[in-house]
């Protein structure tokens, strides 16, 4: 887990790119490939990942508040990621469902109800999100910040 506010920021990019690569894959399938371009999906991946990380940000410390006020053993740090995982993918999941509707709505429209539609991007999104985040993008993500970033960390402060 980041220790301190550098850490946080490339690790919250980590979680981010993870995330939004297999939510952007998942949907593209989930909808067709029929408008699919490789450049438009280059611009439209770029433009998801900044929304996801600005919101991220938002959302991030709400979730940490939220996640450590719940009743569990919090001298495992397993379960603070657990919790703080069970807190932010149903939060980003919400945000980003509207994101998802609204590209969805411009890019080949919306049949029936807005609400309906938005009730069923949830849903869908919801089944992949959360084991995509406990199982795959969060081990990854400590793992690339374990690996790559916190040696780094911990020799400039060896330096100092």
């Amino acid at each position: 887990m980041p220790t301190n506010k550098k850490e946080g920021i490339i690790f919250g990019l980590f979680i981010c790119f993870g995330m939004v690569l297999i939510m952007s894959v998942y949907n593209t399938a989930l909808h067709g490939f029929s408008t699919f371009t490789a450049g438009s999906a280059v611009v439209q991946f770029l433009v998801t990942l900044i929304i996801a990380f600005v919101l991220e940000s938002f959302v991030e410390p709400i979730a940490r508040k939220i996640a450590l006020s719940l009743p569990y053993n919090k001298s495992k740090e397993i379960n603070f990621i657990l919790a703080l995982s069970c807190c932010m993918v149903p939060a980003m999941g919400l945000i980003m469902s509207v994101y998802g509707l609204a590209l969805t709505a411009f890019i080949s429209g919306i049949k029936g109800s807005i609400f309906t539609a938005y009730l069923k991007t949830v849903s869908l999104n919801f089944v992949v999100a959360l084991p995509a985040q406990l199982l795959i993008v969060g081990p990854i993500s400590r793992w690339l910040l374990t690996k790559y970033v916190k040696p780094s960390t911990q020799k400039a402060k060896l330096s100092v």
